[in-house]
């Protein structure tokens, strides 16, 4: 018996879907507004959250529910260390720490985990179909704002290990639909999913700080070189 739980998240978190890609740090990455330093802050904060969820997804690859969803070949770690490495430097662990939006994700992570590991099946859904939806198109975006060369800090966004992505998603989305719940338990996924959603946007907004300041000390920067142009154009009409 289907549960239809691929489109009861779907239905269930299109509000929250639109609300988290109209934060203003998501706003400002999807027209090409990329500063590196807010960006690597997020590589930094998606890093402890994914660490803990795949810690957790392995903890829970025995359980009835979550092991039907249970995917090793999804694992964004590795991924994200190479690309801490690339913005940080060899020591970037030294460098790093959990945001307190971060904390609060982790956190929530872990507490699922313990009392209704079935839960965790609403913060897999929420992220790892958001990164084989957006993955490739974030990719290209993130390359162009920071002009980055192939390969370097976006392995987040690449799947080496999944050959066709379009059809890892239909596989993924038929086992969650054939996932042995019953509609409350569809239910309290579904609002569980609604939660990481407000998680996503808490680290979100945190970021907005730091793309702001960037995006004002660019424009700084631009109206300095302007004013200095023109006094120089000006001493040298005197000049003349």
């Amino acid at each position: 018996m289907s549960s239809n739980l691929a489109t009861k998240l779907r239905e269930g978190t299109k509000k929250s879907h639109t609300m988290a890609e109209n934060t203003g740090f998501v706003a400002c990455f999807l027209k090409g507004t990329v500063e590196k330093t807010s960006y690597r802050n997020l590589v930094s904060n998606l890093y402890f959250v994914y660490s803990a969820m795949e810690e957790e997804m392995e903890r829970q690859r025995e359980h009835p529910i979550v092991s039907k969803i249970y995917f090793p070949e999804l694992n964004r770690k590795a991924a994200l260390e190479q690309d801490l490495f690339y913005y940080y430097g060899s020591n970037w662990r030294d460098q790093v720490a959990p945001s307190p939006a971060a904390q609060e994700y982790v956190a929530r992570i872990q507490e699922v985990s313990r009392s209704a590991p079935e839960l965790l099946v609403a913060h897999s859904y929420t992220r790892y179909l958001g990164d084989l939806s957006g993955g490739q198109i974030l990719k290209k975006i993130a390359q162009t704002a920071m002009n980055l060369s192939d390969g370097e800090g976006t392995a987040f966004y690449e799947f080496k290990t999944i050959a066709d992505e379009k059809a890892f998603k239909n596989t993924y989305r038929q086992a969650m639909d054939n996932l042995p719940i019953d509609e409350a338990t569809a239910d309290r996924i579904v609002d569980e999913a609604n939660d990481a959603f407000g998680l996503n946007m808490k680290m979100f907004k945190e970021l907005e700080g730091s793309l702001i300041r960037a995006i004002g000390q660019m424009l700084f920067n631009t109206l300095t070189r302007r004013r200095n142009r023109g006094s120089t154009d000006t001493e040298l009409a005197t000049a003349e």
